[in-house]
């Protein structure tokens, strides 16, 4: 049955604020009468400019995306030069004259005021850096290109006018910090950090204990309170009005905070993101929420909800477990994760990358590689130049939570050590990415083949930093257009590939994808597509030498006609197998192409 967006709101914001059994809430919550709640559902679909009355609408089943779909992740001031032009209107000029007829989306990482973290503890939602552009560039951008944009929703910088509210016990910024005692009960809490949880900040009402998941400088907001909540609603909708279209919720797993509990994906986490979705749902027909939950893999999955939660969420295993699998030569743990992981149902999708602006995270890989390994990998990277970073336990001890390299780095060799195939087994990780069901997405970083940024991260203090290189546009061109560098080889490479797959309806991100039982050497796996005309079977040799696949290990009818469409070459029936070089990857398709309008013939340097 069809309901109001208002009621659907006002049975959110019910199960947000009186989730728990009458004798557990608190004397604040006890306050939120049904009447208030309907007040502040009122005012959320004022501030979003939606009809209280209008009905809500069905799940949209994949119509906003398509194989057609890439994004990019970068900064906004990735790439500099010396000229007047505002660095987010430098990006534009980089993306129109390289990747325009490659990506159509892009995120740009936080744009707004900030004072640590490289933009995660935000000063000023509704701003843009005057350094960096203003909301006409991101709205510029948005006119060509589908706008990802960051909602730091967990915390707030230290300078931000909530916390100077707070510290002069001032409203309403005194209501939206999240405070406790330092005798609370918190041993349990989860935190991806090493620093004391609690800041003791000095208020004219004596001592208060202001909540830091992240860091002191990243005061963590009070959802307690739905004017906070009713506050981020109106961020959003500036967001909207400005062309962002795809909402990155950050570190959304910490949003609600119960005293005694391990403070994580807690129930009213998810009905927050729910009661999101049911306002971006309805106030446009082509926005995106997609979490960022860098948590274990099942507790990653649970974001996508009944159809309800998030439309998209991040892969978060693949990155550790592809790295893993292309420097050990074995396949056999991504192909476990593979094997056990659900499709995503129509509506929903996964987001793939393997390289972003922070580092490896390793939390993903618990329950899937063992702690033995874990640690290999994590030396190898140390080897490789990379960094880690810790996060506490309950005992006090610290534990890996992410390692800190260049992706390119990373893949320079194997456990023998560096090698001369680091381009070869680059390509064939985004290879391996950009078949798997889901909207691939690529790091900057990786597109240009950037390698450790030592000096940044020693400019910066932050092992992060090793990753997060600003380039200066003429160096960039220059190295992508000379043919004697990696950056050209593996940019002009990695853009051939996306031009084979977006013109692939097998690729589309909810299309069928089952996993191949293979060599261990080797990691391959079935999509076909929606109505079934196409498949493709996607195979790479993982391993430093060549590989044989045979043909009759996969399931290639003999009533189709059968194509690499990587090499075009043509699978006939004398084929009985397939040389595979190292780290080569075929996609063997019964459709050479999809698109009329394309030649069918690429060139892919290295692959």
């Amino acid at each position: 049955m069809s309901e109001t967006i208002k009621q659907r709101l006002f049975d959110h914001l019910s199960f947000i604020y009186r989730y728990d059994e009458p004798d557990q809430l608190s004397a604040q919550e006890l306050m939120f009468s049904e009447e208030t709640l309907e007040g502040i559902a009122h005012r959320m679909l004022e501030a979003m400019g939606v009809d209280a009355q209008a009905q809500t609408r069905p799940t949209k089943h994949g119509e906003i995306w398509s194989e057609r779909d890439v994004a990019v992740i970068t900064y906004g001031d990735s790439i500099l030069s010396e000229g007047s032009d505002a660095p987010l209107l430098r990006l534009k000029d980089f993306f129109d004259s390289q990747l325009a007829d490659t990506i159509n989306t892009i995120h740009i990482l936080p744009f707004n005021p900030f004072t640590s973290d490289d933009g995660f503890a935000v000063s000023d939602y509704l701003a843009v850096r005057e350094d960096l552009g203003s909301w006409d560039d991101i709205a510029a951008m948005a006119q060509s290109y589908r706008v990802m944009g960051d909602l730091v929703i967990n915390h707030c910088s230290g300078s931000h006018e909530w916390v100077e509210q707070f510290r002069r016990s001032e409203a309403p910024g005194k209501d939206y910090i999240f405070t406790a005692e330092p005798d609370d009960p918190l041993d349990d809490v989860v935190r991806p950090r090493t620093n004391d949880l609690l800041s003791e900040i000095t208020t004219p009402d004596g001592k208060r204990y202001a909540w830091c998941t992240f860091s002191h400088d990243q005061l963590d907001l009070n959802f307690k309170n739905p004017e906070l909540l009713l506050e981020i609603v109106r961020i959003i909708r500036h967001y909207l009005d400005h062309g962002v279209r795809i909402f990155r919720l950050d570190a959304v797993a910490f949003i609600w905070k119960k005293i005694g509990s391990n403070c994580l994906n807690l129930p009213q986490t998810h009905e927050i993101v729910r009661l999101l979705r049911t306002l971006v749902d309805a106030a446009v027909d082509d926005a995106v929420i997609i979490t960022e939950t860098n948590i274990p893999n099942q507790e990653n999955l649970s974001y996508f909800g009944n159809l309800n939660e998030a439309h998209w969420i991040y892969n978060f295993s693949l990155p550790p477990l592809l790295v893993h699998t292309l420097v050990s030569g074995d396949s056999h743990y991504l192909k476990l994760w593979m094997m056990s992981m659900p499709p995503a149902q129509n509506g929903t999708a996964y987001f793939n990358f393997i390289a972003s602006h922070d580092g490896i995270g390793l939390r993903p890989t618990e329950g899937l590689l063992s702690e033995r390994e874990i640690d290999s990998l994590v030396g190898l990277m140390e080897n490789f130049g990379g960094k880690v970073s810790y996060r506490a336990l309950n005992d006090g001890k610290a534990k890996p939570y992410e390692i800190n390299i260049a992706l390119f780095d990373a893949l320079q060799g194997t456990h023998d050590g560096p090698d001369a195939l680091g381009v070869e087994r680059f390509i064939c990780a985004h290879t391996i990415m950009l078949a798997l069901e889901g909207v691939p997405a690529f790091y900057i970083h990786s597109l240009t083949a950037t390698r450790n940024d030592y000096e940044r991260m020693e400019r910066t203090g932050a092992n992060r930093g090793i990753n997060r290189h600003q380039w200066d546009a003429e160096e960039l061109q220059h190295r992508l257009s000379d043919e004697t560098t990696h950056h050209q080889h593996v940019f002009e490479g990695l853009k051939a590939l996306i031009g084979i797959r977006k013109n692939q309806s097998a690729f589309h991100p909810n299309a069928t994808q089952f996993t191949l039982h293979l060599d261990s050497s080797l990691f391959g796996f079935w999509r076909q597509s929606i109505d079934r005309t196409q498949s493709i079977f996607c195979v790479s040799n993982i391993s430093r030498e060549t590989r044989m696949l045979p043909i009759n290990s996969i399931n290639l009818i003999s009533t189709d006609n059968w194509y690499d469409l990587i090499s075009c070459q043509a699978i006939t029936e004398d084929t009985k197998e397939i040389e595979l070089k190292p780290y080569q990857t075929v996609w063997i398709s019964n459709k050479l192409i999809n698109d009329s309008n394309q030649e069918g013939r690429y060139e892919l340097p290295l692959v």
